[in-house]
C-alpha cells in the first residue's frame, strides 16, 4: 500500500512529495502524472526562467496578491513563506536572485535549473514518477482505492494536485466537494480599434487601466471601484492590450469579465493624473512654451507615437502650436490623456501559462493541514483549489506553501 499517492506532476505535487519523503524517509510516495511530461508550467513560467517566488516578506501584504484565497493563505504563509522558499532552494544548490520588481528567479535564468533540482531530489529519495497515468475513479471504503490505467491502487493518503482538470474536479465533486465554476484568469484584452493600428510593440511603463462596469455587477461579484482600477506597465500587441496592468485587472475581475462574456469598455490613463490636474498642467505648458508644436511635445512620459495618435484625434490642425490651442481643446486633450475609452471584445490566453479562478470550494478545506474536511487523508494543493494570484511568482509561492504544510501533515 502506498503511503502518499500524489496525483499531478506539477510544482505542488513534486514539492509535497519531496518534502514528505525528507521529513518521513520511511514513507512510500509515488507521483502519478496523466500526461507524458512533468513540471510543464515550471518550464514555461517567467518566459522560461521560472519565477519561483516574490520578494514580499510580510505575510499579510503577500496575501493581498491573491484575489481568491487571501484570507485562508495567511496562516499557510506563516508556516512557509518566500524566505523559506529561498532557503529551501539554496539549501539544494539553487541560488536565486530578486529583480527590481520583486520577482525572484534562479541566477541561471533557466527553469531547467528548478526542474533538475526536483528530478534529482526524486532520484535521491527513490520517489517513482509515473507519467501517462490517469486516475479514473477514487473510492475510500477503508483506505483509498484509485483506478489508474485499469488497475486499482491502494493508498493511505492522497494529494490532489492535478492543476486545472475538469475531469478530476468531477471526481472530487462525486466525493462530496463543491467545485466553484472555473473561469480564466490572467489574460490579455482583445481590442480591434483603429486607434491601436500600427502601434504594436509600443509600451508604457506606468499606465492606469480602469474597467467601466455597472455598480450592480460590482455588488454581484463583491468588488469595489478601486478593484477595477489597476496600474503598471502596458503593452500594445497585434490583438490588443497586454502587460502587468491588464493581467492584474483580468485576475481581480475574472468572474465579472466572464459574466459579461469578455465584452466591456476600459478607460486608459497614461498621465496618471486626474483630468482636472492634467488640464492645469497643460495650461502651464501652453503658457511656458507657446511657440512649440503640440505634436512634437509629448508629455507625462507618453511615447511619441501614442502622443501623435492622441493629437490627431484631438485637434484638426496637424502643426498647431501651444498658443493656437484653446482652453476647450486643452480640456479635450486632458480627457483623452486621462480617460481614453476603448472597447474590449474578447480575451487571449497562453495555454502553457494559463491560470484558472475556481476549483475546490475553500470552505471544505482545513488549512491547518491542507486536508479535506469531508474525506480525511485527502489533501489539496495548487490550482485544484479555488485560489489564484496575480503575476509575479505568487501562484508558485502558494503551491510551495500548501505543499509544505501537507508534507508536515502526512505521517
Amino acid at each position: 500500500m502506498i503511503d502518499l499517492a500524489v496525483i499531478g506532476g506539477g510544482a505542488a505535487g513534486f514539492f509535497a512529495a519531496i518534502n514528505a519523503k525528507l521529513k518521513h524517509p520511511g514513507l512510500q510516495v509515488v507521483i502519478y502524472e496523466k500526461s507524458k511530461s512533468v513540471l510543464s508550467k515550471v518550464r514555461v513560467s517567467g518566459g522560461g526562467r521560472c519565477n519561483v517566488t516574490h520578494a514580499c516578506f510580510d505575510n499579510r501584504v503577500l496575501s493581498t496578491y491573491y484575489p481568491r484565497g487571501s484570507r485562508e493563505l495567511i496562516s499557510v504563509f506563516q508556516r512557509f513563506g518566500p524566505k523559506d522558499t529561498i532557503k529551501w532552494f539554496e539549501s539544494r544548490g539553487v541560488v536565486l536572485k530578486a529583480e527590481a520588481d520583486g520577482r525572484i528567479f534562479p541566477v541561471s535564468d533557466d527553469s531547467q535549473t528548478i526542474i533538475d533540482c526536483f528530478m534529482s531530489a526524486c532520484r535521491e529519495l527513490s520517489i517513482p514518477i509515473l507519467t501517462g497515468h490517469s486516475v479514473s475513479a477514487i473510492r475510500k471504503p477503508a483506505h483509498f482505492e484509485l483506478d489508474i490505467n485499469g488497475e486499482t491502487i491502494q493508498a493511505r493518503n492522497v494529494l490532489a494536485a492535478p492543476g486545472s482538470s475538469p475531469a478530476f474536479w468531477q471526481l472530487l465533486a462525486d466525493l462530496g466537494h463543491t467545485i466553484v465554476e472555473p473561469v480564466p484568469s490572467l489574460f490579455t484584452f482583445n481590442i480591434d480599434h483603429p486607434f491601436l493600428a500600427d502601434l504594436m510593440g509600443l509600451s508604457m511603463q506606468n499606465a492606469t487601466v480602469q474597467l467601466d462596469a455597472d455598480k450592480s455587477l460590482l455588488k454581484t461579484h463583491r468588488l469595489n471601484a478601486a478593484d477595477l482600477t489597476q496600474s503598471g506597465p502596458l503593452l500594445i500587441t497585434h490583438w490588443g492590450l497586454s502587460g502587468p496592468a491588464i493581467l492584474k485587472l483580468s485576475s481581480i475581475a475574472a468572474r465579472l469579465l466572464n459574466s459579461v462574456q469578455y465584452r466591456f469598455e476600459i478607460l486608459l490613463n497614461l498621465s496618471n493624473l486626474k483630468t482636472e490636474d492634467a488640464f492645469i498642467h497643460l495650461l502651464k505648458v501652453k503658457a511656458e512654451h507657446p511657440k512649440k508644436q503640440v505634436v512634437n511635445t509629448p508629455l507625462f512620459g507618453i511615447p511619441q507615437r501614442w502622443w501623435q495618435r492622441i493629437h490627431s484625434l484631438t485637434f484638426d490642425s496637424t502643426f498647431n502650436t501651444w498658443s493656437d490651442v484653446s482652453k476647450k481643446d486643452l480640456q479635450k486633450l486632458a480627457e483623452h490623456l486621462t480617460a481614453f475609452r476603448l472597447p474590449v471584445d474578447g480575451k487571449s490566453t497562453f495555454k502553457e501559462e494559463f491560470v484558472t479562478a475556481g476549483g475546490v470550494d475553500l470552505k471544505a478545506v482545513d488549512f491547518k493541514r491542507m486536508e479535506s474536511k469531508i474525506i480525511p487523508g485527502l489533501f489539496f494543493a495548487g490550482e485544484v483549489l479555488n485560489i489564484d494570484a496575480l503575476t509575479g511568482g505568487f501562484n508558485f509561492q502558494a503551491a510551495w506553501s500548501e505543499a509544505w504544510v501537507i508534507s508536515e501533515s502526512i505521517n
